[in-house]
């Protein structure tokens, strides 16, 4: 498992009836591969987990690595409101076929440090996957410290990564003086340049999901230290990266996957779709955004054949 290069925290697309669309699940997957990503991330907060039945989460698993797990690894995130739930997803993923897992802490209750602990290390005990922790203190109320991070790593050996999301940079570099055997990846669309330029070397990324080689070009410039190039794109892409970091990033972005024909905007309960000014100003940004979009070298179409949910 390399966690490296650019990683979609995948949507979950629905079929009218309400359904899990397996299929354009695959196809808008495998996509994003043909654009350069180097893996796939499914289950995470932009899934809609928290409305997903655990079957349903076993089966997008299952699908993914069944279609295009051989292409890309495929990491299922972990996320639940018990230690007891946590473990039996974890190791439900394990048999699926994923590569690796993404731990989150517990769901609704902020745990302190040494119940937060206890809830990763079962997680971490219950399989041999290799495992990225999520810090996003500023969604879930949990902060991973740097020397938490190391007192993990200390302990479990297939600890290997961190979502980083606190969107405060001087963490990356904390994480690397603290424990330089951690590869850090990027959770927050907005700071991708500034955090590789600080040494992180991987993106789990939200608007990846309707521009993946635009994604790849930005990451792959600010990687090699190419700054003329990645502030091109930057510049370009900031207005859309910010709809990553407001509280309906989830009905942005596949609202944005929508409007290019890769994604349905239907979501979850208590999820609605956006209207009013909400769809107004998303409408604007996005008119901008295509008006003066670039054409990074490789890009690969979207299918011409595609399922959607609508």
């Amino acid at each position: 498992m390399k966690w490296t290069g650019v990683m979609p925290a995948l949507t979950t697309p629905f079929k009218e009836n309400g359904a899990v669309d397996h299929a354009f699940m695959a196809q808008h997957a495998g996509w994003m591969i043909d654009n350069g990503c180097t893996g796939i991330v499914a289950l995470g907060s932009l899934g809609e987990t928290a409305t997903l039945e655990f079957e349903e989460k076993i089966a997008i698993l299952e699908n993914l690595v069944a279609t295009v797990g051989s292409r890309a690894p495929i990491i299922g995130a972990i996320s639940a409101l018990s230690t007891q739930q946590a473990v039996k997803l974890a190791q439900a993923a394990e048999r699926a076929g994923c590569a690796g897992l993404m731990i989150l802490p517990p769901y609704v209750y902020p745990s302190d440090w040494r119940e937060t602990k206890a809830h990763i290390a079962s997680v971490l005990r219950a399989t041999a996957l290799p495992s990225m922790l999520y810090n996003n203190p500023i969604a879930y109320g949990t902060d991973f410290l740097p020397e938490h991070v190391d007192e993990l790593v200390a302990g479990y050996n297939n600890l290997e990564a961190i979502k980083e999301s606190s969107t405060d940079l001087r963490r990356v570099t904390a994480i690397r003086v603290q424990t330089a055997s951690m590869q850090i990846m990027v959770g927050v669309d907005d700071t991708i340049v500034e955090a590789l330029g600080a040494g992180a070397v991987g993106w789990v990324a939200g608007l990846v999901n309707a521009f993946p080689r635009e994604s790849v070009a930005l990451f792959e410039a600010g990687l090699r230290g190419d700054g003329q190039r990645a502030f091109e794109l930057y510049r370009w892409f900031l207005p859309l990266l910010r709809l990553d970091t407001v509280p309906k990033f989830v009905q942005l972005i596949k609202w944005v996957q929508q409007e290019l024909g890769v994604g349905s905007a239907m979501v979850r309960a208590p999820r609605l779709e956006l209207e009013g000014a909400e769809l107004s100003e998303a409408k604007a940004v996005l008119a901008d955004a295509l008006a003066h979009r670039p054409t990074p070298e490789g890009s690969v179409p979207f299918p011409a054949v595609a399922v959607s949910g609508r």
